[in-house]
This record gives C-alpha cells, sequence and structure tokens, in this order.
C-alpha cells in the first residue's frame, strides 16, 4: 500500500529579533541606524518518501497474531464441547470448573444448592458461563488481542489496519465493552467459588481429609484466577481511581501499589488461567469418565 507524503513546507523568512545596527553598504557609506538586518531563511525539512510496502518491518510479526487466533480458536471449540456434553464434570470431590457453580437438580455435585429444577437435557453449564465469558470477552488485555488477532486493527505496531475505517467502541455491539467493570463483581463472585470447590477437593468420600493430583490441579486453577481478577485494570481502578492525591488514602495506595504488582503481568495470568481451566476441566473428564484413577493420599 503506497504511503502518501507529506507536502514539503514553503520556508518563510523567521522574523529579526536582533536590535537594528548600523551596516555598511555595498560602497562603502555606513548605512543608517535604523535599517533592518536582513532575515536568514529557515532550512526545508526533507519530504517524506514515497514508500510502496506495506510495512517496513522485517521481523515475523504475524506469528503472535497467529498463535493468538489458534489459541483462541482452541479454547472455543474445547469450550463448546465441554459445556454442552452435560456429563462427566463430577468426579468426587472434583468439581469441574466449567461446571462451577452447579444450580440445577441434576446436577452430580452437592457443593452448592440446587435452586433450578431438573432442565435436562440442558446442560447445567449454560446457566453460568455467561458471566465469567463476558468478564474475559470485555477485558482490557483480551480486546487487545482479539482485536489484532481476529479483525487486524492493528495486526502489530507499524502495520496498517486491514480495515480504513475506524470507530472505536462507540458503536454496537462493542459499545458493551463498558460493561467489564460490571463483571468484574460477578468475577469475584466466580473466583471464591472456585477457592471453595478447591477447599473441598480436600474432603474425599466418607468425610476424609486427603490430598490427589486432582487437588492440585482445582488449587492452582483458583490460584491463577484470583491472579487474573486481581490483576484485572477495572480491580486496579477500583482500588486507586477516583483520588486527587493517593497520599491522602494510605491503605488504598498501598493495596493500589501491590495490584500493580500483578498487573504488569496480567497478559501472562490471561493466558495462564484461560489454559488452565482447560486443564482442570479435562483432568476431572478424564477421572469421571474411568480413563484414568486420580492418584491420591487420604488420612
Amino acid at each position: 500500500m503506497p504511503v502518501r507524503t507529506r507536502p514539503a513546507p514553503v520556508a518563510d523568512p523567521a522574523p529579526s529579533t536582533a536590535p537594528p545596527t548600523s551596516a555598511a553598504s555595498p560602497n562603502g557609506a555606513e548605512a543608517p541606524s535604523g535599517a533592518a538586518t536582513p532575515a536568514r531563511p529557515r532550512p526545508v525539512p526533507r519530504p517524506r518518501a514515497a514508500v510502496d510496502a506495506r510495512t517496513l518491518r522485517q521481523d515475523n510479526w504475524w506469528i503472535a497474531p497467529v498463535f493468538t487466533v489458534a489459541v483462541l480458536t482452541g479454547f472455543t471449540v474445547y469450550g463448546i464441547w465441554a459445556a454442552l456434553r452435560n456429563g462427566n464434570y463430577f468426579a468426587k470431590p472434583y468439581l469441574s470448573p466449567f461446571y462451577s457453580p452447579c444450580l440445577t437438580s441434576n446436577c452430580a455435585d452437592d457443593a452448592t444448592p440446587h435452586i433450578f429444577g431438573n432442565i435436562n437435557p440442558v446442560s447445567p453449564a449454560l446457566l453460568i458461563l455467561v458471566f465469567p465469558l463476558g468478564f474475559r470477552l470485555t477485558c482490557y488485555y483480551y480486546r487487545k488481542a482479539y482485536y489484532r488477532s481476529f479483525w487486524w486493527a492493528p495486526p502489530a505496531c507499524a502495520v496498517p489496519d486491514a480495515r480504513r475505517g475506524y470507530s472505536g467502541e462507540t458503536k454496537f455491539p462493542l459499545l458493551l465493552q463498558n460493561a467489564h467493570r460490571y463483571f468484574f463483581y460477578f468475577a469475584l463472585v466466580f473466583a471464591a467459588l472456585l477457592t471453595y470447590d478447591a477447599v473441598l477437593a480436600f474432603i474425599f468420600p466418607g468425610g476424609k481429609f486427603g490430598v490427589g493430583v486432582g487437588t492440585g490441579v482445582l488449587v492452582v486453577n483458583s490460584a491463577l484466577i484470583w491472579c487474573y481478577t486481581l490483576s484485572c485494570h477495572s480491580c486496579r481502578h477500583l482500588c486507586g481511581g477516583g483520588l486527587k492525591l493517593l497520599s491522602k488514602a494510605p491503605l488504598r495506595r498501598r493495596v493500589w501499589a501491590q495490584l500493580s504488582v500483578l498487573n504488569r503481568n496480567h497478559m501472562w495470568f490471561a493466558w495462564a488461567s484461560l489454559l488452565w481451566i482447560m486443564v482442570a476441566d479435562f483432568y476431572v473428564w478424564l477421572v469421571a469418565s474411568g480413563t484414568i484413577t486420580d492418584p491420591h493420599w487420604i488420612s
């Protein structure tokens, strides 16, 4: 795509600020003291060169958006399968994060109250996934990720957009991205529920305390979810925003500073927590379906 050049500016004489002085005339006579000194013209910058290449980047800038497309597409396909399979999501004491909390009477676990009736053949996961999904879809980092990878707007720095027009997030459906701050409150509830599931993963049949591979999987899942949720920009703004002087609120300042440390790694927590959800669900499915046996120790 050819790059339009900027027209070269026309040189204009700079006004002289020197005081009037006497100067010699060409014939050797002294010029009147009130004569102005001739102004020296400003240098004219060279116009930008016309570049026919789409971008001047020589590195493999396309790897990042292609990788993002592959991972997000893979997670979408897996998530649809996990949410619609409606079975093998509970192997006591492990509950898949895709089905937590399970709120229908046909749920296989008793971790949370079954406030809805039997909705078979509809999967109970469909009742709750809208909240964590909405939190991730409107996440500031994920917006950058799928804007660049799927829409190429732009796909990378110093690479032009695939589309000429740009309207930002001012039109539907992108206008709904402003709901991210409200999805954050639901995300806190789900992080607490997944922590509750991790605690129950230590209690094996008969009420005995135990530790299994599934226990570690769910504990790691809970920790990553908390890191991703608390490193969120909305959480950081909630703790430190709306203040003219952070020094006037020392407690909020300390909390904001700690969250800022997490926020620097928000991208890594976003990817790690996303992939680990699949790991946790797949492990529970393997155990619940009888494909593998969960190695564990019971006191």
